[in-house]
């Protein structure tokens, strides 16, 4: 394909730094934002537990958030950055000599190669917001700094995440941490801003109740502030309606006092030797300023409608603010590291262009879902994939490179949720997964629990044993009612046989019969998504599943409004 500046919606799949260099045209996008993994040497996973509560061992790892220093991938890419000699290179040289080859300085030497790309890609009126915290934050503002230059740094945002406190705060040897840390830089002097501001703070509401005390005849609330001029006017000293003028004169002149008086914004005291003052409206007021610290979004909780069950997800309304405070309608944002989609979430809200890069199809299958439950759009269709298999040998390639990535990707397919991200913290089984690779949910009655579709995923070998093992798996979950098997192989007379002998689920509200167990090879799921493409997909089309179409009450992204789903550039 090469490199362009991109117009279409896009999600990639793959290493952010090969797609940026491979696909992403210089000077081509308006704003990033990018939130790379923390180097907090930890696992983040997607984890669910059991009735009792209890954390399962059977987990899906999202990213592996430590970083090892080694020949393949760190040793080239530092090499390359020292080979330049500039600035960076030498900045970077100095890092490793001073504190050795090591974890930290792996993770240093990752963020400076993508860094730099995302400064080529980014136009001279863009912006970048790199998420952060205070492990890294003051290594990457000097990374910044070499690549953007210090001039252009604009501001170290302080997000307070949390709020409350913990037992561990008072057990452990340091106070605790609520804050991350924003490095927001421009690339020019040029960059577009767009301040922010905030009614829902309680010192802006206190603000309100204390000052705005006074009601016009409209019921509107308002202050009255002074119309006195702090300097001596001659000029402005003039008499109104028989109340005399201050000694300085007044702030505007006589025909601005008579439209203000016509508009109803002048205050008259009941005496005349009182002083008119301004009525300023409450209702015109735009907030609180937004300053560099921001205590006024939470990071989401366990039972926040928004949460979907991925580690370090961020709030739709902390990415909505970066975006208004640094974009326009139209302009392309980009998310290197997307995760479970937030950036991009945000982004389609607000009638962005948006390209969202991840590497592993963990990630993209969740995006997907999370943009069809939102705005009810289709890759393929509204935005563009790039990066995953789009032909069997692809997918036997993938299989054979990472039977994970390839059921990841696979569910996503259906779609299905991965499991664990599908029952993000709600009840699951203990220990292995128990023959669980993604669930599917409907509900078919006005009232009730959703029913799960158990879904199986198998790139090797299989056999009609494959199928009663799905039964058997369908028959122990208490609120699975079918099962889908997906094989990459091509599924075995006898695996037909046993599917068709289990029989069916009954629809009691739909009066209808769907097969209990369904099989389905990656070829014929390739077929369908081919065959969709250019039609018009609506809820009840959106998988090759034979099932029952209801509300279900899984978690999943919240419906946006209509209108949100008009994204510009997209002619949809």
């Amino acid at each position: 394909m090469g490199q362009k500046a991109f117009s279409k919606n896009t999600l990639f799949y793959g290493d952010n730094l090969a797609v940026m260099r491979e696909y992403i045209a210089d000077e081509s996008v308006d704003l990033i934002y990018l939130d790379p993994p923390f180097n907090s040497n930890r696992n983040y996973n997607i984890l669910y537990k059991d009735e009792s509560g209890n954390e399962s061992d059977a987990q899906i790892t999202a990213f592996k958030d430590t970083w090892h220093w080694n020949i393949k991938s760190t040793e080239p890419e530092f090499r390359e950055l020292a080979a330049i000699g500039d600035g960076l290179g030498r900045l970077m040289e100095t890092l490793v000599d001073v504190m050795g080859r090591n974890q930290m300085t792996a993770y240093l030497v990752m963020m400076a190669n993508r860094l730099k790309e995302l400064h080529r890609v980014l136009k001279p009126t863009g912006s970048i917001y790199l998420h952060c915290d205070p492990t890294a934050s003051h290594y990457l503002k000097l990374i910044m700094d070499m690549i953007f230059g210090a001039k252009h740094f604009r501001n170290e945002i302080t997000w307070k995440r949390r709020h409350g406190s913990t037992s561990a705060v008072h057990t452990s040897n340091c106070f605790g941490t609520c804050t991350d840390i924003i490095l927001f830089y421009a690339k020019s002097n040029n960059t577009q801003f767009t301040p922010q501001y905030n009614k829902e703070t309680k010192e802006y509401q206190a603000y309100i109740e204390k000052y705005f005390i006074l009601t016009d005849e409209n019921g509107r609330k308002y202050q009255a502030t002074s119309l006195t001029n702090p300097a001596y006017r001659p000029n402005l000293i003039y008499e109104y309606k028989g109340y005399p003028p201050p000694k300085n004169g007044w702030m505007i002149t006589k025909e601005k006092m008579e439209r203000w008086d016509k508009e109803g914004r002048i205050h008259f005291p009941k005496k005349k030797n009182g002083r008119l003052r301004r009525k300023s409206f409450v209702d015109e007021l735009k907030g609180m300023p937004i300053q560099n610290l921001w205590n006024d979004i939470e990071q989401l909780g366990a039972h926040d409608k928004e949460r979907l069950g991925y580690p370090t997800q961020k709030p739709v309304a902390l990415l909505e603010r970066i975006i208004m405070a640094s974009s326009n309608e139209g302009d392309v944002i980009m998310d290197p590291f997307c995760g479970c989609g937030t950036a991009v979430h945000a982004a389609q809200k607000l009638k962005r262009t948006w390209l969202g890069i991840d590497i592993t199809h963990l990630a993209t299958a969740l995006i997907k879902q999370r943009l069809f439950d939102a705005f009810k759009i289709k890759g393929g269709n509204q935005y563009d994939i790039i990066g995953e298999p789009i032909n069997m040998q692809g997918a036997e390639h993938l299989a054979k490179q990472d039977r994970f990535q390839f059921q990841w990707w696979a569910l996503g397919l259906l779609p299905a949720r991965p499991f664990g991200a599908a029952a993000g913290n709600k009840k699951g089984k203990k220990g292995k997964d128990k023959g669980i690779d993604g669930i599917m949910t409907f509900n078919d009655t006005a009232k009730g629990k959703d029913k799960r579709i158990i879904v199986q995923v198998k790139s090797g070998k299989v056999s009609s044993r494959d199928i009663r093992d799905l039964h058997g798996t369908v028959e122990r979950e208490k609120q699975a009612v079918m099962g889908v098997f997906i094989t990459l192989l091509p599924a075995t007379r006898d695996m037909l046989i046993e599917s068709m002998e289990v029989g069916y689920y009954h629809s009691k509200a739909l009066r209808q019969d769907y097969p209990k167990i369904q099989i389905y090879t990656i070829e014929e799921l390739l077929e369908w998504q081919e065959s969709m493409k250019d039609r018009h997909v609506n809820i009840y089309q959106r998988t090759i599943v034979k099932m029952p179409f209801g509300q279900t009450t899984l978690k999943q992204a919240e419906r946006e409004a209509d209108s949100c789903s008009v994204q510009h550039g997209l002619g949809v």
